[in-house]
């Protein structure tokens, strides 16, 4: 960031006065410019005993299998959103479930939300940004060819509750370690019965 979005002075990064971290502030006219994590939301769709992947028809991960998703618009819950993000991908319409797991990738500042959803009906069709449209089980998933830690690890915990015969909410992050990419994950039980 160079401007200000409010008086278009030059900021300066730096420490303010009475704030713990260092942030982009205009000298002009004191606006200070935060900076937060982006919202990704997205659902696994599941018709019967299959969940629903496509093929990503744009980077990044180009050509690999994805769990329907994007970035959250303003002017719509986070669940909204999912259903939006499905829409847009494969024209296939959901009815949202829960929250199946939250994910946060610290390199790129962003926080993924994924929901189970349940499939109305089998109408989907391919998109620009999906190119292939597919229903798994979870022996027919392509899982080396999953995009994203954040789409695997939703993916593993998914088939992990089905078979225990619970819904849970999973919590999972992926950082950089020594130059590597670490997952770390927990979760909890979600004791509302109708979730």
């Amino acid at each position: 960031m160079n401007f200000c979005s409010k008086c278009g002075q030059k900021v300066q990064f730096g420490e303010i006065e009475g704030d713990h971290r260092p942030r982009f502030h205009c000298l002009d006219c004191g606006t200070i410019h935060y900076q937060n994590p982006r919202v990704i939301v997205g659902c696994i769709p599941v018709w019967q005993d299959k969940v629903m992947l496509c093929r990503r028809g744009i980077e990044p991960q180009f050509g690999l299998w994805n769990i329907p998703g994007g970035f959250m618009e303003n002017g719509e819950t986070v669940e909204e959103g999912a259903a939006r993000e499905m829409f847009e991908e494969t024209k296939g319409r959901v009815r949202i479930i829960g929250l199946q797991s939250m994910f946060t990738v610290l390199h790129v500042n962003q926080v993924h939300l994924h929901f189970v959803a349940e499939m109305q009906d089998l109408n989907y069709e391919t998109t620009p940004e999906s190119t292939e449209i597919q229903l798994f089980t979870e022996g027919e998933l392509p899982w080396k060819e999953v995009a994203f830690a954040s789409n695997y690890f939703a993916l593993k915990k998914y088939f992990e509750d089905r078979k225990l015969g619970v819904q849970r909410t999973h919590r999972g992050s992926l950082s950089v370690v020594n130059g590597k990419f670490v997952v770390h994950g927990e979760n909890w039980e979600v004791k509302n019965s109708n979730y």
